[in-house]
Parts: C-alpha cells; sequence; structure tokens
C-alpha cells in the first residue's frame, strides 16, 4: 500500500487536510523513544498526528496488540518524569484498520503560549523540539527561553528597564505623539497629565508595587526611544527596523526606496510607522467615497488594512529575534514579517474572538492614535480592505530557524481576466467544466507560482479534507502537479519539463530507465530515478530529440538544458567541481528546484540540495527565489552573475 493510499485511508476516518503534519512510527518493538520527542515537536509548532503500526515508507506492518500499545502511552503521557504535560483528549488517540492491521493514530494539538515549552523529560533546555519539512529539531537555548518568555502572563513589553529614564526617550517623538492623540480624541483625560503620567496610561511607564520601584518599560523605549539608547546590550541589541520599496521593473534595481536604522534618523517605533505608512499608501489608486454630506472622503478599508497590518507587525514582534522587522512594497503586494511565532493557531487567528498579544503597551499605544484593532480583529480589517477591491487573499506564513511571522498581502484580482484567458487557451473546454472552487485552486497556482491546501483554506470555506481531495482530483486530471509530501505538499500548474520528463519515459532509447533494481551505489548520493547511465553512443545519438515540438520554446529551452546535462547521465560519478559547473550552466539565468535539477542530472535531489545547492548559495554562487523562506520545499535556485 503506497504512503498516498494509506493516507487517504487515515483521512477518511480522521479527515486531515493534505498540510496537516503526519509522522508514521513502526512500533514493533511497543512504544519508539523518537514518539516523545516528535511528541514534543509538534506540540511546539502547528500540532500533526503520529501514526504507530506503519512503517517511514508507509508499509502497512499493523500492532501485534493496539490495546497494551494504547495503555503504555497514556501511562507515560502522563508521566512528569517523561513528558512535560499531557495536552491530549481521550478522543485525540483512537485505533484504526487499514487492510486487515490495527494501527494506532495520535492526534496532537498545537500547544498553547501558556502551555509551551513542551519538552521530554525534566529539563527544558534539553528536551524541546519543534517541526520543520525536515522533521523533528532540537531547539536552542534562545528558542526555549522566547517560548518561556511568550507563556509569561506578564507581556513581554511591560519589563521594567533598570537605568533608564525619561531622558533615554526622544522628546520630539513623543510630542508628535501627544499631538495625533489629541486631535484623534482632543478632550481625553490622559492629556492633561505630565509626560510621566501621560507614558503610565500608556503603559511606556511602570511601576512594581511589589518590589517597590517604578520606570521606564521596553514598550515606552521602543516606541519613542532614542535609537542608540534602544540597540544597547542592556536594552534590544538585535532590534532592527527595514523598509524596502521594489518598484522598478529594472531588474537590476535592487529598490527604488529604503528606510533602515541607518543613525540619519530616531529610528523608534513610532518615527518607523510615521514614515512608512505614508509610503506604502502614497501612490494607491483607489475610488474615493462620499459620507452622507456628499463630502469625499481620503481614506479607504484598504487604507485601514495597510495600517493595521504595520502596526500588527510592530506589536506582535518579538524584539529580541532575529531579523528585525521587515516591511516591503512591490508593485503587487505588500509584505510584513517580523520575527516571533503565532501566539494562536491560524485556524484561531482567522476565526476570531481570541485576543492573544505579545505587547500589550504597544498595542495600547497604537490602538489610542487609531493605528491598530482589539480583541483579534485587526485580521478582520485587512481581509475586509482586500475583499472590497476582489483581489486575492492575503495569506500567514511561519517560519522556523529562525522563527518569523510574515503576512502577504497581494494587490492581484482573485480571478484576473488575463490568467483566465491563458488558463482557457492552455486546457482548453476542460478548463470550463471545472467548479467554482477548483478554479480558484488553479488560477492560485498560476497567480502565485503554487498552491496548498492551507492557502485554499484561506480562500475559501471548504473543509480541510474536502480541499484535499479537491486538489488530488485535479491533479489526476492534469491541471496540476503535486510537489512533496505530508505537510510539505504543494500544488503547481504543470511544466514542459513534467510533460517532456513523461514523454521521454515513453520513447525507447530515452536518457533514463525506470527500470528498478539498477542504481548505481558507488556515487556519494543515488540516481532518484533508479536508472543506470547509458553508453555514451546512445546517449548522444538520443539525447537531442525527447521533444519534438521546436515551435514550443519552453521545450526548447528544456533540450537545451537536457545537452547541458548530458556528461551526468553518461556518468554515473563525476568530479565535484564539474557536477557544480553543471549546475551553474543549468541555473544561468533562470530559476531550477532540487526536484527539476535532480531529473536534470539524474541524480537524488536530496543528495543535490544537501551537498551541491545549500554550500553554493552560502558562498554567493547561487542565489535563492525565495530568500526569506529557504526551507520552502519548492525553494528554487538561479546562479549569480
Amino acid at each position: 500500500m503506497t504512503e498516498r493510499s494509506v493516507f487517504e485511508s487515515l483521512n477518511e476516518s480522521l479527515r486531515l487536510p493534505e498540510d496537516y503534519d503526519l509522522e508514521y512510527k513502526s512500533a514493533k518493538g511497543g512504544l519508539p523513544s523518537s514518539l516523545w520527542e516528535t511528541y514534543s515537536a509538534m506540540a511546539n509548532t502547528d500540532g500533526g498526528v503520529i501514526v504507530l503500526g506503519i512503517e517511514d515508507d508507509g508499509t502497512v506492518s499493523g500492532l501485534d496488540d493496539a490495546t497494551v500499545i494504547r495503555k503504555r502511552f497514556w501511562d507515560t503521557v502522563n508521566n512528569r518524569n517523561k513528558i512535560s504535560i499531557n495536552i491530549l483528549k481521550n478522543t485525540d488517540v483512537d485505533t484504526h484498520s487499514i487492510r486487515g492491521r490495527v494501527v494506532l493514530s495520535i492526534c496532537v494539538p498545537r500547544a498553547s503560549r501558556q502551555q509551551r515549552p513542551v519538552h521530554t523529560g525534566l529539563n527544558p533546555l534539553t528536551g524541546t523540539y519543534r517541526r520543520n519539512y525536515e522533521g523533528d529539531y532540537h531547539c536552542s537555548e534562545q528558542e526555549v527561553a522566547r517560548m518561556l518568555a511568550d507563556r509569561s502572563e506578564e507581556p513581554a513589553d511591560s519589563v521594567i528597564l533598570d537605568g533608564f529614564g525619561l531622558e533615554d526617550l526622544d522628546e520630539g517623538s513623543l510630542q508628535q505623539y501627544r499631538n495625533r492623540f489629541s486631535a484623534r480624541t482632543p478632550s481625553h483625560p490622559w492629556l492633561s497629565e505630565d509626560c510621566r503620567g501621560f507614558l503610565s496610561k500608556l503603559g511606556g511607564w511602570r511601576r512594581d508595587r511589589l518590589k517597590e520601584y517604578e520606570g521606564l518599560t521596553l514598550a515606552g523605549l521602543l516606541m519613542f526611544g532614542k535609537v542608540d539608547v534602544i540597540r544597547s546590550a542592556e536594552a534590544v541589541p538585535a532590534y532592527h527596523l527595514d523598509y524596502r520599496e521594489h518598484l522598478s521593473e529594472d531588474a537590476t534595481t535592487r529598490w527604488t526606496d529604503r528606510l533602515t536604522v541607518d543613525g540619519t534618523w530616531e529610528a523608534n517605533l513610532f518615527q518607523f510607522y510615521q514614515r512608512v505608512v505614508q509610503r506604502l499608501s502614497a501612490d494607491l489608486q483607489l475610488p474615493f467615497h462620499l459620507d452622507r454630506d456628499l463630502v469625499r472622503q481620503g481614506e479607504t478599508v484598504v487604507h485601514e488594512a495597510i495600517r493595521e497590518a504595520l502596526a500588527n507587525g510592530l506589536i506582535h514582534a518579538d524584539y529580541r529575534g532575529e531579523g528585525g522587522v521587515v516591511v516591503e512594497k512591490h508593485r503587487d503586494r505588500f509584505e510584513v514579517s517580523n520575527p516571533g511565532t503565532l501566539l494562536v493557531s491560524l485556524e484561531q487567528l482567522f476565526k476570531g474572538g481570541v485576543s492573544e498579544c505579545r505587547n500589550k503597551a504597544l498595542q495600547t499605544m497604537f490602538l489610542m492614535i487609531g493605528a491598530a484593532e482589539k480583541a483579534g480583529s485587526g485580521i478582520d480589517k485587512i481581509w475586509q480592505g482586500w475583499r472590497s477591491q476582489h483581489w486575492r487573499s492575503p495569506s500567514i506564513q511561519e517560519q522556523v530557524q529562525p522563527t518569523r511571522v510574515r503576512l502577504v498581502m497581494p494587490m492581484v484580482s482573485l480571478m484576473p481576466e488575463d490568467c483566465l484567458a491563458e488558463l482557457r487557451k492552455r486546457f482548453g473546454p476542460d478548463f470550463e467544466r471545472l467548479q467554482e472552487e477548483e478554479v480558484k485552486a488553479v488560477v492560485t497556482a498560476h497567480a502565485e507560482a503554487q498552491v496548498s491546501n492551507a492557502r485554499m483554506r484561506e480562500i475559501t470555506n471548504e473543509h480541510p479534507a474536502d480541499l484535499t481531495k479537491m486538489l488530488q482530483n485535479l491533479v489526476k486530471q492534469g491541471f496540476l502537479v503535486q510537489d512533496g509530501q505530508k505537510r510539505g505538499a504543494t500544488y503547481r500548474l504543470p511544466s514542459a519539463t513534467d510533460a517532456a520528463w513523461e514523454t521521454a519515459s515513453l520513447l525507447p532509447g530515452g536518457l533514463t530507465h525506470k527500470s528498478e533494481g539498477s542504481a548505481h551505489s558507488g556515487d556519494d548520493f543515488s540516481h532518484e530515478s533508479g536508472g543506470s547511465a547509458h553508453n555514451k553512443e546512445d546517449s548522444l545519438h538520443n539525447g537531442g530529440d525527447l521533444v519534438q515540438t521546436p515551435t514550443d520554446m519552453e521545450s526548447e529551452t528544456l533540450v537545451r538544458l537536457r545537452r547541458i546535462a548530458l556528461p551526468a547521465h553518461l556518468s554515473a560519478r563525476l568530479p565535484p567541481e564539474e557536477t557544480r559547473q553543471l549546475i551553474l550552466r543549468l541555473c544561468h539565468a533562470r530559476y531550477l528546484t532540487a526536484a527539476d535539477l535532480g531529473k536534470l542530472l539524474n541524480r537524488n535531489a536530496s543528495g543535490l540540495r544537501s551537498r551541491f545547492l545549500k554550500p553554493m548559495v552560502e558562498e554567493g554562487v547561487l542565489r535563492l527565489r525565495y530568500p526569506h523562506a529557504p526551507n520552502r520545499p519548492d525553494q528554487a535556485y538561479a546562479a549569480n552573475a
């Protein structure tokens, strides 16, 4: 039974979304020790399902005595010497019959911020794990420390900074903020307070009654402080803000405008917000609205959404994390990314009603000048603004190593006419027969280069399991191609490479044979296809004739790429430097994924990635298509000039 059919069988019982994390474990000798590392990792990330009785390759081996295994599991998960907390309900553990064999599923939810870090043993520093696309990894002390900070009932920005005072604030910033506050609510009682009193009301100055001392809080320094003081070793040495504008059509122009912490201005949060919010919305060409008195209103719900997105990134950032807050403006989208993790799951975030805020004083400060919302309604405002223009729904992505949250807001029509026209031309009458949600999936794959179950959940209201079935049907019908499995599964439109490669496997004497049992074992990484190298004469004869559609530019390009890659097909072993040169030639002026390169070079994609691609990126000879998400399963590589 294949892994895919095993997943489909489990899906019938569990109704799993396809991108839900899924881990198989044999459990032939009882509960595997790695079970608890995976339990910790899933709980500290996005949750997932552990299935006992299935081998890594998807073979169903079954459990000899599922009742005994189940009891041992419950005994151990409630043992505080083994695992820090049991976050499961009775219904999260269940048995299933697959092909006559019994397996045990353990549905691990995402732990709340108060429960994290979930760790094995008694020491969180040595027993805390998280998940990435490659499996479980051991968390660093810094990651554990940030989880412990997030679980505190005391907001991160309410900390009183020893040795800091009002003299460390930029007077101009505080006065400008007070003026904006007054313009919005001129009769507000807080305006009668002096500087310290006003800061106290905002949460920028605090008195600790138990310890009997008071002082400037982290929020007060971040919002109004002098940047040199903010970045001092005693405050927030990792503090960084960066606005980048990419509006030029010239690919050699890195950015058309940039604002960062460069010593020419007081780069506190208030000054950054004022400067960037104007830049983001300066050239928005949107229809204006009239109020009841037929007076033109200068702002729209889109302007409100942009303000909320910027403020949201500044409010929820973990300022002790890596990378700082980065805001980017492109011709077709806005992006806001900040260090830290989501304090609630994506599902709860979109559901709303639960407000979890890392920096509550900063939230109050932005709220009082109309830049933010409370009680989780800010996300609703962002989505409402984008729906008003019929743009594609924004997406939220959570990254680990380092932990970052990224909001992407595309200013592209949900169903652009040029895209629909191209897809109709490409797929013909079959495209017209697709249902509305299927069309959205194919259009998203075209507009965003890929689509996933999680992305479709942001666009539609369909059940995750129904979306899995829909995406799989689109693959079967030839509209999409799947890359990756389980949590890393993404879908894209078929390319000329996919079509031509399938054609090549059917042609006699093609570059690859899919015969089993003939894989080379002498190379440092095995051939992905399991095929053997052909003799030189046959390969030279057939190498340029695999695709016989010269009018198709994509196919012509593929032929050229195969000619470049021919030496790899002629020899199961190549000197490392020769392989590097082939990769550079293949990636010249184009992006190729590890899977693409694996097919072209007749090599295993994972081996290429670890042995060549990652080192070449670190050396600067290759660049990433998605530099802010290096672990993306569809990551692609291009040669630097």
